[in-house]
């Protein structure tokens, strides 16, 4: 597929006034002139005015269509990211880098990492959005509703030394240094860059500490082009926990704290804080841990050459390698969420008068070092390689597009607890943990293989008709096992163990066939229906925040009986849209560039752990299909000029995602007889997805000055399957300013500016991420971060 993607190019000659003149410079959104989906992108310029540095994910906020929340300015902390596209979430996305596939996202790693682990953010050159169906090449095994591709910048033709230097509030400091070598004379180019990012949370006393490395070369030769591009990051994230509201929170509490922080490094106060291993009973579920982190360290690297094979015939090749090794780090109270009954599993000598009698967890708290916390590692690892191979022939009036995709990954999970000292702590959330350990609850490995196929032809049966058809094959072969299993849940009333097993999945046969129709030199109308698949996840003993895992189920028989009845989810999208691009004379109104799109999704066998209602004995939860989810929505987005100096961009965005059924889960006794609960989900919204939403970006420059307000509408959210309970919509104002120093040709510099930005111009609060917790009565909501100011100075020596 050609995307007439323009780039966010530098300015004109310096000693002119800068002006909006060049229309393909530095546009808030573009969409694509040659496609039969709804495609659009945001450049470089742009995502870099939002904040430098901003996590790519969060830059596609401004598109049509797209929630992106968190609970952090940069959008880094995965813990609490949250996005939504036309009702999908972020597991039901696809993501790649530069073609390389980057997974689900999943806050418990497993099979792959986010863009911004992948990328610095400074050396990304535009972000793809399908928002309905993802192009059939992309690499993902979970791209139900679209996809979002980062591209990385090109290394510069000049020599270039780069320094960005960010300082903002809550003692923020991002550092940014790239050095292009420029393109020698045997045709090759290449940059390296190092960044250092460091941020105090804004609501505790937490930093967010990152280092990263990025090389990328590049070189053309005769017939043929190589890449090679490599990756290291080492990256920490306290967290903070989401507060529990309603039924979420202890019926006898009264406590919901706006941020739930953690209270490291005042070790003193964190032992204070509990009584005999117990918090304050009047915290309830909203008690403080001492602290919890996500630490991540990434190594990735791809090597891809595109080989002229005639002038119209391009074979591609490209391998990569990607190994993760992290884990998340909680020290919590050893009297919480069941944990004295599953300790005692693992030391029953400890148990004296109960599970949780004083005696008991006296003697819970001095095995983990006496200071009444725990120190709960689960430790991630991924090792995972593949290649991607694809051929573009051009033949007369078709353009073929053929590929396969290989991957082999290797995950791993431990879920390991260490002792907490009362004195002289060895732990921090900044640290691996080391030491002795008090217990390994379990160890999962997975072993997995996925091809994907893809075919497609684009016809160009006529000067202004277009048609695109073809399809993608999506199999996935895994094995799961545990070398160490738990022995019991902490929720278990029997021994309940976690599975092992074999899985494949898949369709051969995913279609997909589209129009795009030149009404005019300036409009254009575009078609797709795509049917796609979301293979299942490959995780041993997640569920919550890692989605559903076979691999979760307590017992053997629940997964064999996941294995027999059970089918992936699945997804047709149908899009119809309108684009448009004109210069205009319409009073102050200049040139318009515009696309709305309306869609359909018919979303199957959607997935969901219920209680059961079979032979299964004994009784954990299973995994089942429930039913379907229809959603119905349309996107309207625009950029108006309006002479040189001013730019306005609007999007509005209407989802009607509903699930289509009820389902069964759980039994019921009634006049004697055992019958099963009927959950009446069928014509409720899904959860956490707006029906309304609308994004405004105002642009102005004169000379050297530019400025940008933005501001971001979300709509009441539903937090419940039963819709009973909401948090209320939101507004959010963000400001940027910048002054570039080419005007006053600095002699210390070649290029030069200096910028401002604020976030939550408004200082807003209310909910940022939120997650259901049931059918109806509770959930919990992390905050939205308060106003921040950054400055950054940039410049090229």
């Amino acid at each position: 597929m050609a995307l007439n993607l323009m780039a966010g190019a530098a300015f004109a000659d310096a000693t002119e006034p800068k002006t909006f003149q060049d229309k393909d410079a530095d546009k808030v959104v573009v969409t694509a002139q040659i496609s039969t989906r709804s495609a659009i992108s945001i450049q470089a310029v742009e995502i870099q005015k939002i904040i430098p540095g901003v996590n790519p994910l969060k830059a596609i906020q401004t598109l049509p269509g797209v929630l992106f929340v968190t609970a952090d300015p940069w959008g880094n902390n995965e813990q609490n990211m949250s996005l939504f596209v036309h009702g999908f979430s972020t597991q039901q996305l696809g993501y790649a880098m530069d073609g390389v596939p980057l997974g689900d996202q999943q806050y418990g790693n497993y099979n792959g990492l986010s863009p911004s682990r992948a990328l610095t953010s400074e050396n990304v050159a535009r972000v793809n959005l399908f928002s309905g169906a993802a192009a059939l090449g992309v690499p993902s095994t979970s791209n139900l509703g679209g996809a979002i591709e980062t591209f990385s910048r090109a290394p510069a033709a000049n020599r270039i030394f780069t320094v960005n230097q960010t300082l903002g509030s809550y003692e923020a400091t991002r550092t940014f240094l790239r050095f292009d070598t420029g393109r020698s004379d045997g045709g090759g180019s290449a940059f390296v860059s190092y960044l250092h990012h460091d941020a105090r949370a804004w609501d505790f006393d937490g930093h967010q500490k990152a280092d990263q490395i990025n090389v990328k070369y590049v070189h053309d030769a005769g017939q043929g082009r190589l890449t090679a591009y490599f990756n290291a990051q080492k990256k920490v994230e306290p967290n903070e926990d989401a507060t529990a509201y309603g039924t979420a929170q202890t019926a006898s509490s009264t406590y919901f704290p706006y941020t739930r922080k953690f209270i490291y490094p005042d070790l003193t106060a964190c032992k204070n804080n509990l009584t005999n291993g117990t918090p304050p009973a009047y915290q309830g579920n909203n008690f403080s841990n001492c602290f919890s982190a996500a630490q991540r360290e990434d190594l990735l690297t791809y090597v891809k050459y595109e080989f002229d094979l005639a002038p119209k015939l391009t074979w591609s090749n490209q391998v990569y390698y990607h190994y993760n090794y992290g884990r998340g780090i909680v020290a919590g109270p050893i009297n919480t969420a069941g944990l004295p009954g599953l300790f005692a599993a693992y030391y029953p000598n400890l148990v004296v008068g109960g599970a949780t009698s004083a005696q008991t967890l006296q003697n819970i708290s001095a095995l983990f070092g006496g200071s009444g916390y725990a120190v709960r590692t689960t430790e991630y690892r991924i090792n995972r390689s593949g290649g991607l191979s694809t051929l573009n022939w051009e033949i007369g009036d078709h353009k073929i597009d053929a590929g396969v995709w290989i991957e082999h990954n290797e995950p791993a999970q431990h879920r390991v607890w260490y002792p907490m000292t009362a004195a002289n702590n060895n732990l921090s959330p900044y640290d691996v943990p080391s030491g002795p350990k008090a217990l390994t609850q379990y160890h999962a490995e997975h072993f997995v293989n996925i091809i994907q196929l893809h075919a497609q032809d684009q016809w160009q049966i006529q000067p202004k008709l277009l048609l695109q058809y073809g399809f993608k094959s999506s199999q996935q072969w895994a094995n799961g096992k545990f070398p160490v299993n738990q022995v019991n849940l902490p929720t278990a009333t029997v021994p309940v163990h976690f599975p092992s097993g074999r899985l494949q999945s898949g369709e051969w046969i995913l279609p997909q066939a589209g129009l795009v129709w030149d009404l005019t030199d300036q409009e254009q109308v575009f078609v797709n229906a795509q049917k796609n698949l979301r293979q299942f996840l490959t995780y041993g003993a997640g569920s919550g925040f890692y989605g559903f895992t076979p691999w979760s189920l307590g017992t053997q028989a629940a997964f064999d009986l996941f294995k027999d009845t059970v089918k992936p989810e699945t997804s047709w999208t149908y899009e119809v849209g309108l684009r448009t691009r004109r210069d205009l004379d319409l009073g102050p109104i200049t040139a318009i560039e515009g696309q709305i799109n309306a869609f359909h999704v018919d979303f199957q066998n959607r997935l969901l752990n219920i209680a059961p209602f079979n032979f299964i004995n004994p009784a954990p939860a299973i995994l089942a299909n429930v039913g379907d989810v229809k959603t119905d929505g349309v996107d309207i987005a625009a950029t108006l000029d309006f002479g040189p100096h001013y730019r306005l961009y609007n999007a509005i965005s209407f989802t009607d995602a509903q699930y289509a059924q009820d389902y069964l889960s759980g039994t019921r006794v009634v006049n004697g007889v055992v019958e099963p609960v009927t959950v009446a989900t069928g014509g409720k919204s899904v959860p956490l997805s707006p029906k309304w939403m609308n994004k405004t970006v105002l642009s102005v420059r004169y000379g050297a000055f530019e400025g940008q307000l933005t501001g971001d509408y979300v709509g009441r959210r539903y937090v419940t399957y039963l819709n009973d309970l909401s948090v209320k919509s939101n507004f959010l104002i963000g400001l940027q300013a910048s002054w570039n120093l080419e005007a006053v040709k600095p002699n210390w510099a070649k290029v030069a500016k200096i910028s401002a930005n604020v976030s939550n111009l408004g200082n807003v609060k209310g909910i940022s991420t939120a997650v259901v917790t049931g059918n109806s009565g509770g959930y919990q909501g992390f905050p939205i971060p308060s106003r921040m100011v950054f400055v950054t100075l940039s410049a090229d020596f």
